[in-house]
């Protein structure tokens, strides 16, 4: 009988199905880059701080549309399909492919720069619906001056970005306000894919006193190659995430996007335990870094100056 028992008991180990987790996570980027996945990192790391641990009560899920706006769509119907508790996407073509596609999981958006330009929501404090996250609006103004501080004869600013990404497209429209107000002139150069990014800026040789790249995933996912045209043409080149100084831009001023994806794991976490999404305000991510990156600015041509350097969060050599 007991010899019964055990294999009883072995059976039924063999067809129980393994531990469900208690929540699903899902996260989609429109790219992989230095910024975006700092992001997707401190989701996690957030909600790991909240007692959410992968493997035990947490199934995260992570997926790349890899620069691809129909293959975001395709990934925001496959994860509506498979009903998970939360989705999280990041970036502004994610995060309107996700909100297009459902109007009942709850859904916590990103490294958006203009919520309401995407129309993602129609009210920041308010959101209403199944929709809220965290704004990454560039403080622009504050990019300028700096700009003017490490290149005191600059007149011309060339803005090199994708017409078709609308989180650029509203930066684009800032920026010109802004450069009045600072007595400078924007010259725009798009690329609608990455594989136009060192042509597009390669067009702003000879037009622009030096480069400006917003938080815009199609260029930085190919920094590379604009930063190659501008240290071959001298032409000083900036950005706006910090995660971009590494790859060769001069300096930005701009967010930590770990830090982005705690915040945004914070609010992940505040519904997980029961608020309503579109309860909960959409608010621009707290706290900005200063990188700057000596080596390239020598490549460009450029000398920082000491006040610059002195109060940099981080310096690159």
């Amino acid at each position: 009988m007991r010899h019964i028992l055990l294999a009883a008991a072995a059976t039924l180990a063999l067809t129980l199905p393994a531990k469900a987790e208690d929540v699903t996570v899902a996260v989609t980027a429109i790219v992989e880059h230095p910024a975006l996945d700092a992001a997707r990192d401190g989701v996690k790391e957030a909600l790991e701080a909240a007692g959410y641990k992968e493997g035990e009560n947490l199934k995260f899920i992570y997926e790349s549309a890899q620069g691809n706006p129909a293959t975001a769509a395709q990934i925001a119907r496959q994860f509506v399909g498979e009903g998970p508790t939360v989705i999280v996407p990041i970036s502004t073509p994610s995060a309107q492919a996700v909100v297009s596609a459902t109007k009942d999981i709850p859904v916590v958006f990103t490294a958006v720069s203009d919520p309401l330009g995407a129309q993602l929501v129609k009210d920041m404090d308010k959101p209403g619906g199944n929709v809220t996250g965290l704004s990454d609006l560039s403080p622009v103004a504050e990019h300028l001056a700096l700009i003017k501080e490490i290149l005191p004869n600059v007149k011309t600013v060339g803005y090199l970005y994708n017409s078709g990404e609308a989180n650029s497209v509203s930066l684009l429209a800032v920026l010109k306000a802004e450069a009045e107000k600072a007595g400078l002139t924007v010259v725009e150069s798009a690329a609608t894919k990455s594989a136009e990014v060192q042509g597009a800026a390669r067009a702003l040789v000879g037009r622009a006193d030096a480069i400006y790249i917003p938080t815009d995933n199609t260029i930085i996912s190919a920094l590379e190659g604009a930063v190659a045209v501008a240290e071959e043409a001298k032409l000083p080149l900036f950005t706006a995430d910090t995660d971009s100084v590494s790859r060769g831009s001069i300096a930005a001023l701009g967010f930590n996007y770990k830090d982005v994806g705690k915040q945004t794991g914070e609010v992940v976490v505040r519904i997980l335990k029961g608020e309503n999404p579109g309860d909960i305000a959409v608010k621009v991510a707290a706290g900005t870094d200063l990188v700057i990156n000596k080596g390239a600015a020598a490549k460009m041509g450029v000398t920082l100056p000491e006040a610059v350097v002195g109060r940099a969060t981080r310096v690159i050599e």
